[in-house]
């Protein structure tokens, strides 16, 4: 995936968003099935109507639900991110002590020879 153009990135992106909105999509049509089968009682068009908005409800949960996943995934990626660039900063700056240290050692060793 790395080493894709951005363009096919984004694409693999939006295909893989749509799979994953349709197979939410049916996973809420299914679990509507399943509440409104034990409804035998309801007369066929309310029992429609029962699993319309239980599906919509399901699908409202599950958009909730990855939009909190999402953000928190975004402020881990900043948290990351910072550590990353501080680490990265500090590895730097021990190398340059490490070279300088070598430099200064190595003219002492040839003004003192």
């Amino acid at each position: 995936m790395e080493r894709l153009p951005v363009d096919l990135r984004a694409f693999h992106n939006e295909v893989e968003g749509h799979l994953l909105a349709a197979a939410a999509r049916e996973e809420a049509h299914t679990a509507a099935a399943r509440f409104t089968a034990g409804l035998a009682w309801l007369p066929e068009t309310q029992r429609v109507e029962v699993a319309q908005q239980f599906a919509e409800e399901h699908l409202a949960i599950s958009r909730a639900s990855w939009q909190r996943t999402a953000r928190r995934a975004e402020e881990l990626r900043g948290e990351y991110e910072t550590v990353y660039r501080r680490l990265r900063a500090r590895l730097l700056a021990g190398v340059l002590l490490g070279i300088a240290l070598v430099v200064t050692a190595d003219l002492v060793v040839l003004v003192s020879g």
